[in-house]
């Protein structure tokens, strides 16, 4: 039997499934026999004392997870024909399909690439003897620990950049939505760099907390190149689920909840191990300079830490004080300054002294050094302290694909975020502390922004807020969502909901103007590419319409643009649907004017599906005997098309001359588009649109192309006229909203089930039954 098939055979489970460390030592198992034999037959005999294969890396360590590439070296004390034994060897494993990182060199020469190189230093701490001569590789694996020990320490500067720089690239895998388990902060490789540290007997050996990180990490690492049949060591939210089921989680959020936490443990851990050995220097017995950062806080060295005089026990703002000026300073909190305060600081009674809500207001304002501060205060107990709520969203995984972060990890960040908008808004300390608490209610099976204006309330009497700041925290907690919602789903032309949300908020300013600040700041710390020029722009306008609400002044009636005017009169006056492109950025507003006896939404959202274009928003008006249609999108790739082009492709689609459908379903399968199981939703809204008879349909359906040209030619058959339609995509899901009104006399519950059976008909991929409504 091959290697290959051996192995296939193992990971196939022919003979009884083996759990993932099993796996791991029997794939161990299988390798070693076959590179024994092979270099047995090469000539690498266990008595020549001129030759020996050893392994690095994985196989080195004992860790070898499916398809994993080998890292072998061949060495040899002369022996002349190592060149056709290396041969001998490394030909039948690309034969067999099996990656390989090989090398053939002596002991003295593998020392010397050693203390040049980092990687292959780092590398030969794992060095272990497979075939050939066992002195020759214990030579070398003494050797290569020796020269480590001895030069580690002017090699740690180079060890903790090159850790830095990867960790940029990866990102974390504590509180990271599709966490990188080997090259990650907190990853397999954080784990061999704190192994050569105490191989280098700079840091004691890893505790228990830490190898349990360890077990987990390799599991999980194991189990997905299982699931995956290939070498992939980032965890996908589509994969996690039969990860969790082979390790015995109960579902992917939480496996991926118990993956935060052993990514903290380990980022945690290494971060104590380089700042005890790479960024505390040595200064050979002179005393760290004590710099004061606050009442009863210093800078020590390069850490922060309690003055001599600090009395925790007597001081219960003196640990906000503490984080404060890490957060501010940039600087960690020392680990013996840590345990003082979790062993002597008083608990906060309510309400807090005003120089204890100072002090969170500074500590939460501070920027970026907020996350290594609260992450500090969290691993130490202190944290849970202040905000006992914080268990509950602690390492929780975010259930929308738009969030790269875990719930306590966004939390943080839109702090970060808030701090740089507190210019922005009149009650900047409210601000921070509604960002902080404004997903403190996920992960309870409610609706998290009730129960987090609830447990807002009570954080904000607990820290000595009035009674009216108290409501206004709650009050942007609870509504966190609604600007961006309405600005998104709505059409925030309308007065109707304009005054809808001016109403909602009581009619206070301050508390719009928070909610403003917080919703960029929570869209900013989401993840990538969610906070958009586009998304500015409208949440910039529904505020201004609103405030002008509040005030009494409401702003008039805006007349039909010119350019509008102009290209409906050029509709009317050549029969055919015409076009008009303007571009600022990458968001395009496109203008389609068709005369007023001719079908509008329906071609118009085919054909800017066709060209990849991706509709935002569509405001539908008549004028002059034509319609026009002003249509917000973007180019889900490349750039926009044609003018001309794409005037051409709608004058034939009004004109009954281009089957929209059938070439939109030929180019979603040129694209493969996975199909996706998830059932379509619709929900009604009264009173959230003008016009007395003007409904909104709002349907939340897994994403496809020409999802809007589908629905819209269904709303329009079953006979609703749609007076316009917004777009927003989460992901894998879109949430369409159309503002409709009936186009017969049907009764309204028969009228609304019509329509709704038609929309969710379309969304599901279903044909459009023309099944015109009964007249009058």
């Amino acid at each position: 039997m091959g290697l290959r098939e051996a192995a296939s055979r193992l990971l196939e489970g022919r003979h009884g499934r083996l759990g993932a460390a099993a796996l791991r030592a029997a794939l161990v198992d299988l390798y070693e026999f076959w590179l024994g034999r092979a270099a047995t037959a090469a000539g690498a005999d266990a008595g020549d004392p001129r030759v020996a294969l050893v392994a690095v890396g994985g196989l080195g360590r004992r860790e070898l997870v499916p398809f994993a590439d080998l890292d072998l070296v061949l060495l040899h004390n002369g022996h002349r024909g190592v060149g056709e034994l290396a041969e001998a060897l490394w030909y039948p494993l690309w034969d067999a399909g099996v990656g390989l990182d090989h090398a053939v060199r002596t002991p003295g020469e593998a020392l010397s690439v050693a203390a040049e190189d980092l990687r292959t230093a780092l590398g030969l701490l794992d060095v272990r003897h497979i075939a050939g001569d066992p002195e020759l590789a214990s030579r070398l694996a003494g050797s290569a620990r020796e020269q480590w020990r001895r030069t580690a320490r002017k090699r740690l500067p180079e060890l903790a950049g090159a850790a830095r720089e990867r960790w940029e690239r990866t990102g974390e895998v504590a509180q990271s939505a599709e966490p990188d388990l080997k090259h990650g902060r907190g990853g397999l490789r954080d784990l061999a760099l704190l192994d050569s540290l105490s191989v280098a007997q700079l840091v004691d050996r890893p505790g228990e907390e830490v190898r349990a990180a360890r077990a987990l990490l390799l599991d999980v690492r194991t189990e997905l190149r299982r699931e995956l049949r290939r070498g992939r060591d980032v965890l996908a939210a589509a994969d996690a689920g039969p990860v969790a089921a082979e390790l015995g989680f109960a579902d992917r959020f939480a496996l991926a909840r118990a993956l935060s936490g052993a990514g903290r443990t380990v980022a945690y851990a290494l971060d104590l191990a380089l700042r005890s050995t790479v960024d505390t220097p040595r200064l050979f017995g002179r005393r760290p300079v004590r710099t004061p950062l606050d009442d009863g806080v210093v800078l020590h060295g390069e850490q922060v830490a309690l003055a001599r005089d600090a009395v925790p026990a007597k001081e219960p703002a003196l640990l906000l004080r503490v984080a404060a000026s890490s957060a501010r300073s940039g600087k960690p909190i020392a680990q013996g300054t840590l345990r003082t305060l979790a062993a002597a600081a008083p608990e906060l009674r309510t309400p807090w002294p005003k120089p204890a809500r100072d002090a969170l207001t500074e500590l939460l304002g501070a920027g970026e050094g907020l996350v290594d501060a609260v992450e500090a205060l969290d691993r130490s107990g202190l944290w849970a302290r202040l905000f006992p709520e914080w268990g509950a969203v602690r390492d929780l995984p975010p259930r929308e694909p738009t969030h790269a972060w875990t719930v306590d990890r966004h939390l943080v960040r839109a702090c970060v975020e808030a701090a740089g908008l507190a210019g922005t808004v009149s009650r900047p300390d409210l601000l921070l502390l509604a960002a902080l608490l404004h997903d403190i209610g996920k992960g309870r099976g409610t609706d998290h922004s009730e129960l987090g204006a609830a447990i807002a309330a009570q954080v904000a009497h607990r820290i000595g807020l009035s009674e009216v700041d108290a409501g206004r925290v709650s009050a942007v907690v609870r509504h966190h969502l609604l600007l961006p919602h309405t600005a998104t789903r709505r059409d925030i032309a309308e007065p109707a909901t304009v005054h809808r949300v001016a109403t909602t908020l009581d009619g206070d300013v301050v508390v719009l103007e928070l909610l403003h600040a917080l919703a960029i700041a929570d869209a900013r710390a989401t993840g990538p590419g969610v906070w958009t020029g586009w998304k500015a722009g409208l949440l910039g306008e529904l505020v201004s319409r609103c405030t002008a609400d509040m005030r009494g002044t409401p702003p008039a009636q805006e007349p039909i643009e010119p350019a509008h005017r102009e290209l409906i009169a050029e509709a009317v006056r050549s029969g055919l649907g015409q076009v008009r492109i303007t571009a600022e950025g990458e968001v395009a507003t496109v203008l389609l004017a068709v005369p007023a006896a001719a079908e509008l939404l329906t071609p118009a959202a085919g054909v800017l599906a066709l060209n990849s274009l991706e509709v935002h928003a569509a405001s539908l008006g008549a004028h002059d005997g034509g319609r026009i249609g002003v249509f917000t999108a973007s180019p889900k790739f490349g750039s926009l098309p044609d003018q001309t082009l794409l005037r051409e492709q709608f004058a034939r689609a009004v004109a009954g001359g281009r089957a929209l459908a059938a070439q939109l379903a030929a180019k979603e399968r040129d694209y493969g588009a996975a199909a996706s199981t998830a059932v379509p939703r619709a929900l009604w809204f009264d009173d959230e649109a003008d016009g007395a008879d003007t409904v909104v349909l709002e349907l939340r359906a897994p994403d496809r192309l020409g999802l809007l040209h589908r629905v819209a030619g269904a709303l329009r058959e079953a006979g609703a006229e749609v007076r316009w339609a917004k777009a927003v995509t989460l992901g894998g899901t879109v949430v369409d909203s159309f503002a409709i009104a009936p186009g017969s006399g049907l009764p309204d519950g028969e009228w609304r089930g019509r329509v709704e059976r038609a929309a969710l008909l379309a969304a599901a991929g279903a044909p459009v039954v023309r099944d015109r409504p009964r007249p009058e």
